[in-house]
C-alpha cells in the first residue's frame, strides 16, 4: 500500500490555475468537470490553494496552503467551506475514494 498521499488534484489562488494528477485521466469528464468547479470555486471564495488528495488508506483530505504574505486568505471561512463540501459532496467523495482503492490501490475489498 502507498505510504504517501496522492494528489487528485488542486487549484491556486495566487496562479489561477488547476491541476488535476494525470493519474486520473479515465475519470468521466464530467467528475473531472466537478473537480475542477469545486476546486476554483473554493480558490476564488477563500484564497490559497486547495489541494484534494487521497491519504495512504485511500481517505480523500483537502488540504489548504497558503502563503504566508496572503493576508486576504480567510482561514474560518476555509474551515467552514471544507465541511460543507464534505457535507455536500460527500457522495461524490465516496465514489471518488472507491475508485482510486481499486483502480488506483488495486484493492477489491467490499466491491460487489
Amino acid at each position: 500500500m502507498c505510504q504517501e498521499n496522492v494528489v487528485l488534484c488542486a487549484a491556486s489562488a495566487y496562479e489561477q490555475k488547476f491541476y488535476l494528477n494525470e493519474d486520473f485521466a479515465d475519470l468521466p469528464e464530467g467528475i473531472k468537470e466537478e473537480l475542477k468547479i469545486i476546486c476554483v470555486l473554493f480558490t476564488a471564495d477563500v484564497g490559497g490553494v486547495l489541494i484534494m488528495e487521497f491519504g495512504p488508506e485511500g481517505n480523500l483530505q483537502l488540504r489548504v496552503d497558503v502563503a504566508e504574505e496572503d493576508l486576504l486568505y480567510d482561514e474560518i471561512g476555509s474551515g467552514l467551506k471544507i465541511k460543507q463540501l464534505q457535507r455536500e459532496r460527500a457522495e461524490l467523495f465516496e465514489s471518488l475514494e472507491m475508485y482510486y482503492r481499486v483502480f488506483i490501490l488495486g484493492d477489491m475489498t467490499g466491491v460487489e
